[in-house]
């Protein structure tokens, strides 16, 4: 077989932009900290860590839903508490102007405070979160919860609706508590045999009126209606408490998922730098000795040899 000085300059080129092709490979993976520094390195796994990164995006968003939820449902167990509280001092001041012993002047204090604590209660129904949006008022939550009326009695003006958001792909929850489920209605008898709804701020009014009035027979009723009330805010933090219980959770669930695809994809796409180093130094090895052989092997020719 004939080899022409052609052929052979062509061949040595060839074998040693191979050699030289490799170790440029493992420069470059060596300088980002990857196996796979564009698709074509190897097109199997380039998709499988786009199907992974995909994966993490989704999961990582559903993280980010948690964060937001858990910030309303900390909001409304908030201003619960604080509700539950001033109940207990309602209740407290309700019993002490039903003592017979208190004069007009006395009752129309507690009258005064009551009145006031009406108005805390009110304030806390219309809490807002932090973009502003009330919580209590359901899905329409540009809307204050509870308002007053042109005479001065307070009504719903938000909705039933709960809205719930996806925090996994198969787990939805609760993101609100509509008002009406909290500041519930009491049942008290109509005079008439029968019986009648009243709303949570209406029966409050009824009780301040009581007391300034010193009619017995109502602060007994609103006493008993304040139970009734509280009751309505002791399971509504409850609920809150169990959406903040499920919170903690899924967030555990999304963790242990998280670092699994992170897992895998590190696995798949990180690069072993022992490995790649020693690649590159034998490679490095094998472009000198190909360099050195070829510029020997340049130089030798028959007219050298027959000289």
């Amino acid at each position: 077989m004939k080899i022409s000085t052609s052929l052979y300059f062509d061949r040595a080129t060839s074998q040693l932009g191979n050699v030289q092709g490799e170790l440029a490979k493992t420069q470059e993976q060596l300088s980002v900290g990857k196996q796979i520094v564009k698709p074509s390195d190897a097109p199997d796994k380039a998709a499988l860590v786009t199907r992974l990164e995909t994966e993490l995006s989704r999961q990582t968003g559903y993280q980010d839903t948690l964060k937001s939820v858990n910030v309303r449902l900390t909001a409304e167990e908030t201003a619960l508490k604080n509700t539950s509280d001033v109940m207990y001092r309602v209740k407290e001041l309700a019993m002490q102007a039903a003592n017979d012993t208190l004069g007009l002047q006395d009752r129309q204090s507690i009258a005064l405070e009551l009145s006031n604590l009406k108005d805390q209660v009110l304030s806390l129904a219309n809490s807002q979160d932090s973009n502003g949006n009330y919580l209590f008022s359901g899905s329409r939550t540009g809307v204050p919860a509870f308002s007053k009326d042109a005479s001065g009695h307070v009504l719903y003006q938000g909705d039933q609706a709960r809205m719930k958001v996806n925090v996994g792909d198969s787990r939805r929850m609760n993101l609100n508590m509509p008002g009406s489920d909290v500041y519930t209605r009491v049942v008290r008898d109509d005079g008439k045999g029968g019986k009648a709804g009243v709303d949570f701020f209406q029966s409050l009014d009824d009780l301040v009126n009581a007391v300034k009035t010193g009619d017995q027979t109502n602060m007994q009723r609103g006493i008993a209606e304040v139970d009734t009330l509280q009751n309505g805010i002791s399971e509504g933090l409850g609920q809150v408490g169990s959406d903040l219980t499920v919170v903690d959770m899924q967030n555990t669930v999304l963790d242990q998922v998280v670092l699994q695809l992170k897992t895998t994809r590190s696995d798949v796409e990180d690069l072993d730098y022992t490995s790649a180093i020693t690649k590159m130094n034998k490679d490095q090895l094998a472009l000198e000795a190909a360099q050195s052989s070829f510029a020997k092997i340049s130089q030798l020719s028959l007219f050298k040899y027959l000289n």
